[in-house]
């Protein structure tokens, strides 16, 4: 049964003047900086909390895990439901389910409490993340995103600058660590209130499936292999039954997933028919190493500062600015470029290659290394990544039609938010046990016996309340083992880029559908060729 022809939105949407766009995108940027603010506001504040609520790096781990788990379960749920229902309800619905999650978070009295937060809180940030994409997607053609593309990225670059320097002011204000969760509620509130007064898009109602089975057991299956990666050679050895029982249920229940996905759900949350599409593969694949990266390791730069280099919450907000400013520079300046050319290719490939000789570079470190070097390191991975993450989603939607607009688009954040969540797992407890081994090695030719108030265990210790040489002992050993962290990442960035290298270029449409693209591809393509 069909009520509404899925071209009447882009129909609309087409007729839309630059002004009017900007005026719908308002709102949108809004929600976004606050999804991206949720995450860079805590960043600093993390040591500080780990050690007020008496938590340790397994913990400090999971606040960021819970946020990426639960936004990649939900991500492509919000993409389905976006292709069924108003789109800019689903914003306003994930800003409240964020705006619940930021409160819990505040006042949370545990570790427990708080990971249970971040996790609400990581429900809404999957809709806004998808949201937002899929939004602009249906505004714009795929040859003028690029322009608009470029502000998501000085929103993204904004937030990741404002968001360090803004918690570490906080935590080191009377506000203390709590007030980084009360901060971005006002802008939750002004978003919500922008959005119901600019955003208006016609509704295209069909009936409804949603595939809450196929999303429960990818969401499990992960979460599975996620605890085993974390608790595994601290809980119980890698080798051993628990281990074996972790990684066969885990396996197995996302094996059931993808089974629901392509023989049951009438309306998959992940359609794997789109899997048909190279573009779309490798995109999604080039997607996931990059999170696994990216988020492996970068997530852990606050702790290298605050714990190995002996800074403020606020001055390591302040070192954040070199990566984002090569992110900011290179979103905008190559969104504009994709916009006027319809190219794109050359832009990816040289961005995966910035990262990945980022990732080498800061392989290296350790906790001698010079700062302003460590600030070069960055911005080459800030410069990279500006190129990369969002024309991935670019050169995706580019492939599918409107009606798949909402999943291929979640689909690619999903997988992102993926691998983020399983490096920042993974990596976490490779950090947590070199750490662990360096101080047992350290503390013992002291003399000295290994306790949780020292770092031992894998607690995270006060550094000030510690004797000079363990405190100096304990900064070596998260230095080292920081650069070590991106060493392990960097096969990560090489894979990406080989992705990125098989995907075969397509000049970006000027149409929103792909069918109506046909009458015009060979003029287009003509019009391309020379600027090859």
């Amino acid at each position: 049964m069909t009520t509404t022809h899925p071209q009447a939105s882009p129909a609309a949407a087409a007729q839309m003047t630059h002004r009017e766009i900007l005026e719908a995108m308002s709102g949108l940027l809004l929600a976004m900086f606050v999804a991206m603010v949720s995450s860079t506001i805590v960043t600093n504040a993390l040591p500080r909390i780990v050690v007020d609520l008496h938590g340790t790096q397994t913990g400090y781990t999971w606040v960021v895990v819970a946020t990426l788990l639960t936004m990649t379960a939900t991500t492509p749920v919000w993409g389905k439901l976006s292709d069924q229902f108003s789109k800019k309800l689903l914003v306003q619905t994930a800003l409240l389910i964020y705006s619940v999650g930021s409160l819990v978070a505040a006042f949370a009295p545990s570790m427990g409490v708080l990971i249970g937060a971040r996790a609400i809180q990581g429900l809404g940030v999957g809709g806004l993340t998808a949201l937002v994409q899929v939004v602009i997607a249906s505004m714009v053609t795929p040859r003028e995103r690029g322009r608009y593309s470029g502000y998501i990225g000085a929103v993204f670059a904004l937030a990741t600058v404002s968001g360090p320097l803004l918690g570490g002011v906080i935590v080191d204000s009377p506000l203390g660590w709590r007030g980084c969760f009360f901060a971005p509620l006002p802008i939750a509130v002004v978003a919500f209130l922008v959005l119901q007064r600019t955003l208006h898009l016609p509704v295209v109602k069909r009936p409804v499936s949603v595939d809450f089975a196929g999303a429960g057991l990818i969401v499990g299956g992960v979460s599975i292999l996620l605890v085993w990666v974390s608790l595994a050679g601290t809980d119980f050895d890698w080798i051993s039954v628990t281990s074996g029982l972790l990684v066969a249920g885990g396996i197995a229940v996302i094996a059931l997933a993808v089974w629901v996905e392509a023989r049951v759900a009438a309306e998959p949350v992940i359609p794997l028919r789109l899997f048909k599409d190279r573009t779309i593969v490798l995109a999604t694949i080039a997607s996931a190493l990059v999170g696994v990266a990216m988020f492996g390791s970068t997530v852990y730069l606050s702790q290298y500062f605050q714990l190995s280099r002996g800074m403020s919450p606020t001055r390591a907000g302040l070192m954040s600015i070199a990566m984002v400013g090569g992110l900011l520079v290179s979103s905008i300046v190559i969104g504009r470029i994709i916009t006027r050319t319809g190219l794109w290719k050359r832009y990816l490939v040289g961005g995966s290659m910035l990262v990945a000789v980022g990732f080498t570079l800061l392989a290296t470190i350790d906790h001698a290394t010079p700062l302003p070097v460590v600030g070069v390191y960055m911005a080459l991975v800030g410069l990279g990544l500006g190129a990369t993450m969002q024309n991935l989603v670019l050169a995706v939607q580019n492939n599918v039609r409107t009606a798949d607009l909402g999943s291929a688009s979640a689909t690619v954040a999903f997988f992102r938010s993926l691998g983020g969540a399983m490096g920042v797992s993974a990596l976490g407890a490779v950090l947590a046990h070199q750490v662990r081994d360096s101080l047992e090695t350290g503390l013992a030719a002291m003399g000295v016996t290994p306790s949780a108030s020292d770092g031992g265990g894998g607690s995270i210790p006060d550094l000030a309340s510690l004797p000079a040489p363990v405190r100096h002992l304990y900064e070596t050993a998260f230095g080292d083992a920081t650069g070590h962290l991106f060493m392990v990442s960097v096969p990560f960035a090489i894979a990406s880029l080989l992705c990125i290298l098989f995907i075969r270029e397509v000049p970006l449409r000027t149409t929103l559908d792909v069918e109506d693209s046909a009458a015009v591809a060979e003029p287009v393509a003509a019009q391309n060729a020379p600027r090859a």
